[in-house]
C-alpha cells in the first residue's frame, strides 16, 4: 500500500482549495484529518473516502471500489470507497463528496464516544471471593 510523496502532495493540495488537511502515514498508507476527524485514507496512490448508508450510493451509482486492504482477503472491505478521479480535480465537486464524508466521520466520531467505556472491574476466578463461589458450587 505504498503512498508516493508526489501524490500525497497532490491530493493534500487539492483539498487546500476549500479546508485544511493533515496526513499521518499508517500501515502502509496515509490517513487524512480534517478537524481532528479521520475522513480519508490513500493506499497505492489510490484515495478513498469514508462511508456509510448516507452517501455510499454516490460511490456505487460512480462504480467505485471499497477499500479492501488484504489481497489475500478479497471478500473484506472497509467502510472506505475509491473516489472517482475527475471529482478529485473538480474542486467543487471534492467539497460536495468531502462534506459527506465528514459529517460521516463526525457520526462514528460520536458515536464511539457514546459507548459506554468497560469499567475494568470484573471479578476473576482467581480472587478470593471468585474461589469461594467456584468452590460452593461443586460442593453439592
Amino acid at each position: 500500500m505504498p503512498v508516493s510523496t508526489d501524490y500525497l502532495a497532490y491530493v493534500v493540495d487539492q483539498f487546500a482549495n476549500f479546508m485544511q488537511v493533515t496526513s499521518r502515514r499508517m500501515f502502509g498508507g496515509v490517513g487524512l484529518y480534517a478537524s481532528g476527524l479521520f475522513f480519508a485514507l490513500i493506499a497505492d496512490d489510490t484515495l478513498y473516502l469514508k462511508v456509510d448508508d448516507s452517501n455510499r450510493a454516490d460511490f456505487v451509482a460512480r462504480r467505485c471500489e471499497p477499500f479492501r486492504p488484504f489481497a489475500n482477503d478479497p471478500t473484506y472491505s472497509m467502510s472506505y470507497y475509491q473516489l472517482p478521479e475527475d471529482v478529485l480535480e473538480d474542486a467543487e465537486e471534492l467539497r460536495v463528496w468531502t462534506r459527506k464524508s465528514l459529517a460521516v466521520a463526525a457520526s462514528a466520531s460520536a458515536a464511539k464516544q457514546r459507548r459506554p467505556q468497560p469499567t475494568g472491574k470484573r471479578k476473576s476466578a482467581a480472587s478470593p471471593t471468585g474461589r469461594a463461589k467456584r468452590r460452593r458450587g461443586t460442593e453439592r
